[in-house]
């Protein structure tokens, strides 16, 4: 680790230093954030700030993460050195690619005068640097080598290229956000480090680029999926069920996919097996082999390699028989999801019944229970969300579910009840969290009969004793409302 100056003689004044920092094409981001409350839906989490070191790009734009800017509230640029901040605003954000775009008023010179880091790939063995800045503006330097160039799990999706990286960082209160740099030009941004092992998590070039393109566009699309499952075929039994040709060394089993998504519409259906993508032999394990890295998934020929709306062809083998189907690539949003994969920058849907507090399950309900979500969240509702494709493929579209109860005069006896998934309010199917307002219009015989998967499978409250109760429940427990539906 060592710190440079970009001295052009071995003494200069101070202002110079400051002066080259100007110039290098960072610039410190201060964020307040406040998060909603998932196990509390009506309210807000304590707000807290972050400062980072956002990455300067032509045209006067900040990269930065998005976990940086989530759920933001307010957002400031501030020079170098410190000292002078003016307001940001965010261009841009992908939370599934981690990324986000940040730019000035328009009237501010702040970034006036950085010349903004052009973007390259990197190559395994390449040394990159990390930078941070001292309080004084002055910039810091950590080089370590680029380990490896894979796939890994981003914040709230499952998968995207990362570069990983050995380097010891040292802490500082605006490191949440890093620019990494290569041969003067911006090859990733920091996602992640562990400092006992000293990787970091690099979110790549590649990624990057991709990201600022379709922002370029002006109607931003996001990142592609291909919508299927697969098994690996090294095992030879399941070659031969698949009718796997001996000329045929590669390949992938389809196990099923994505109702309504890019592989089903093309008509890939499960038994098929996949051997090319376009120009692509897809090996035994579904990798490929990328001119840049090595062996890496083929997920990432159609997430980075392509857009939305772009045709790829799809090789198989069908019982044995070749056949080439076209895809045309789509983006999932996480709203179509029976459990959304996040919901961030807007508040959690609600509904209380008396004291019964009915919530559509999500993630962002999950993660709620803390870094170790996948040991203390309830075991159901994790199963419920992993599995949502398989369990729900005909429906619901979202999961009610009693979440906890409010103790109140109509909710004697049910105090106890908590995470239950609801099928039916007086009858009607809920589909989503939408449906049960309207539900809630036709008591059965004056109560409400609300039902569950499991046990107790109905329970009954009083409709005039919650009409009644109504305004005193919002009073007794604070709530600024008894529902929120969009």
């Amino acid at each position: 680790m060592h710190r440079i100056t970009l001295l052009l003689a071995f003494a200069f004044l101070a202002s110079d230093v400051v002066l080259a920092a100007e110039k290098l094409s960072v610039v410190r981001v201060n964020v307040t954030t406040q998060s909603w409350d998932f196990h509390r839906p009506w309210g807000k989490r304590q707000p807290f700030t972050r400062r980072a070191i956002g990455a300067v790009l032509p045209g006067n734009r900040v990269l930065v993460t998005a976990d940086l800017v989530a759920n933001l509230t307010y957002l400031e640029l501030e020079n170098p050195e410190g000292g002078r901040k003016v307001p940001a605003s965010v261009e841009a954000v992908d939370y599934e690619a981690n990324l986000a775009l940040l730019k000035t008023d328009a009237e501010s010179d702040l970034l006036t005068g950085a010349p903004g880091l052009e973007i390259a790939e990197s190559n395994i063995g390449d040394q990159l640097s990390v930078w941070q800045l001292e309080n004084n503006g002055r910039l810091l330097v950590t080089k370590g080598p680029m380990t490896t160039a894979e796939m890994a799990a981003y914040p709230v999706d499952g998968g995207f290229l990362i570069y990983r990286v050995t380097v010891q960082i040292q802490g500082r209160d605006n490191s949440f956000t890093l620019p990494v740099v290569n041969g003067g030009k911006l090859t990733g941004v920091l996602m992640g480090y562990d400092a006992p092992s000293t990787n970091a998590n690099i979110i790549p070039a590649p990624v990057i680029q991709h990201f600022l393109k379709d922002v370029a566009t002006g109607h931003y699309a996001g990142f592609p999926r291909i919508g299927y499952t697969f098994s690996a075929t090294r095992d030879p039994s399941l070659r031969r069920y698949a009718k796997i040709p001996d000329d045929v060394t590669g390949g992938v089993y389809i196990n099923d996919t994505l109702k309504g998504g890019a592989a089903e519409t093309a008509g890939l259906i499960k038994g098929d097996v996949l051997v090319r993508v376009d120009d692509f032999a897809v090996d035994q394990d579904g990798n490929f082999d990328d001119a840049a890295y090595g062996k890496i998934p083929v997920a990432h020929l159609f997430n980075v390699h392509h857009f939305v709306g772009d045709k790829v062809k799809l090789q198989i083998l069908r019982a044995g028989e070749r056949k080439t189907l076209e895809a045309t690539l789509t983006h999932r949003a996480p709203s179509s999801y029976v459990s959304d994969p996040y919901i961030i920058d807007r508040r959690p849907h609600f509904v209380i019944v008396g004291g019964l507090i009915l919530q559509e399950l999500s993630r962002q309900y999950l993660k709620d229970f803390g870094a170790d979500w996948l040991r203390r969240a309830p075991e159901r509702l994790i199963y419920w969300d992993r599995f949502q494709g398989e369990l729900f493929a005909d429906g619901p579209r979202k999961l009610v579910f009693l979440s906890r109860v409010l103790p109140t005069s109509a909710t004697v006896g049910y105090e106890e009840l908590n995470h239950l998934l609801v099928t039916k309010i007086n009858g009607v199917a809920l589909q989503s969290l939408d449906d049960v307002p309207k539900a809630l219009e036709k008591p059965v015989d004056g109560f409400h009969k609300i039902e569950f998967e499991e046990d107790p499978k109905t329970i009954y409250l009083d409709a005039a004793e919650i009409q009644k109760t109504e305004r005193a429940v919002q009073m007794q427990y604070r709530l600024p409302a008894l529902k929120f539906l969009d």
